[in-house]
């Protein structure tokens, strides 16, 4: 990533988000606390497949609005990935003309898919079938009154961590002050059939490293957080969460969906997300793990974090926040990003979901909580289809020492 002055370091100073656990950052926090959300049956026609559940938003917290952007229906996605948006920036203080000098930095897979499906579905005469799917952004530009630039990120799962390390180069490098990053994803037919025909659904619930794991579940959600420079945020007197100490990111180039095994990219990410942030392993208070729920991925993760933490791993928590959640998506980085915010600002883990753990996956996983965080950096790993993987530092916003 790109080295940047003292004054130019990224902090966050806004957190917004719309989950499986309702609208808003306090409910999903105090709802993690509590022990997270349950999967729900997906309410559409013609799913043919094993696996029909979902960690779903409840339709209360669905906004209504925006309808259309530029013509184009909205559906679920953009209208969330709106309504977190316009809660990151109330909750940053940034109001009015100030927001045109925000840039947008958004990451998107499916986005704008289930307006698609619903359309080709209904066979509706007189109506395209066919509606653009990167929306979001744009949306979310409109929304907010930007007129800085506008970034999409569509690197599968791993979107939201490149979205991060982009708006973290765009502050250091002095080309902008203040960003909005963020992801949404949404449930659609694509994306659920393509994980059954993999075998790569799991039709109870998101289980990751415990012992009966069958899969990955899937979440929907939107989630965005205030990226600014230490100056910037100094200068309007802003409080900050922590700051975004230390991006990397690196590709396993092998496989276009398996992780490699020997998971030697995934642990090149975590060391120079490390050495980006000025932090030695032992200097981690907590890792939020990638932790999908499939067989593969967990092992490879459990294996990767050994070598990087080595016999420390035993006494390094971890927080498996899709078991919470589900796996949502594109935007799966950013609920990390924004859950290890919340986890530096106010020095608790919460408790991992009940499980039978894996004895192949040597990590520790404390079931009784929340747990104190003892050293004031957090880690956060995303992996996606293609090899993709990006890490992530979070540290108090003074650093550590």
């Amino acid at each position: 990533m790109t080295s940047g002055s003292d004054g130019r370091r990224p902090v966050l100073t806004g957190l917004g988000a719309v989950s499986c656990l309702g609208a808003g950052v306090g409910p999903y926090w105090n709802a993690l606390l509590a022990g997270g959300a349950a999967p729900r049956e997906v309410d559409l026609p013609h799913l043919n497949m094993r696996a029909t559940r979902m960690y779903r938003v409840p339709g209360a917290a669905v906004p209504e609005h925006p309808r259309r952007h530029a013509g184009v229906p909205l559906g679920a996605v953009p209208r969330m990935a709106v309504a977190a948006a316009l809660e990151a920036l109330d909750d940053a203080g940034i109001a009015g003309p100030d927001r045109a000098d925000v840039a947008v930095v958004m990451g998107s897979e499916m986005g704008n898919a289930s307006v698609q499906e619903e359309r080709r579905g209904a066979g509706g005469a007189g109506r395209p079938r066919w509606t653009p799917l990167a929306v979001a952004g744009a949306a979310v530009g409109t929304a907010i009154g930007s007129r800085r630039g506008n970034i999409g990120v569509g690197n599968a799962c791993s979107a939201g961590g490149y979205a991060l390390g982009i708006a973290s180069d765009l502050i250091r490098s002095g080309e902008a002050s203040v960003v909005l990053v963020g992801a949404a994803d949404g449930v659609t037919r694509v994306g659920m059939g393509g994980f059954d025909r993999l075998g790569a659904a799991d039709p109870q619930r998101c289980r990751p490293f415990a012992r009966d794991r069958a899969g990955t579940m899937f979440g929907d959600g939107a989630a965005m957080v205030v990226l600014e420079s230490t100056t910037h945020a100094r200068r309007r007197g802003a409080r900050a969460y922590a700051e975004l100490a230390g991006v990397a990111w690196s590709c396993d180039a092998r496989h276009p969906t398996a992780p490699d095994p020997d998971a030697a990219q995934l642990v090149r990410a975590m060391r120079e997300a490390l050495a980006d942030a000025g932090l030695r392993p032992d200097q981690v208070g907590c890792v939020l793990p990638h932790a999908t729920g499939t067989a593969l991925n967990d092992a490879v993760e459990s294996r990767a974090l050994r070598q990087v933490f080595g016999p420390g791993t035993d006494r390094l928590p971890l927080f498996a926040l899709k078991a919470m959640i589900g796996h949502t998506s594109a935007a799966a980085g950013i609920f990390a990003c924004l859950t290890a915010a919340l986890v530096v600002s106010r020095a608790r883990i919460p408790a991992n979901a009940p499980l039978e753990q894996d004895p192949d996956c040597a990590v520790w996983l404390p079931l009784e909580g929340p747990l104190r965080l003892e050293r004031p950096a957090v880690l956060a790993n995303t992996c996606a289809f293609g090899g993709n993987n990006s890490s992530f530092a979070l540290t108090g916003p003074g650093g550590t020492t």
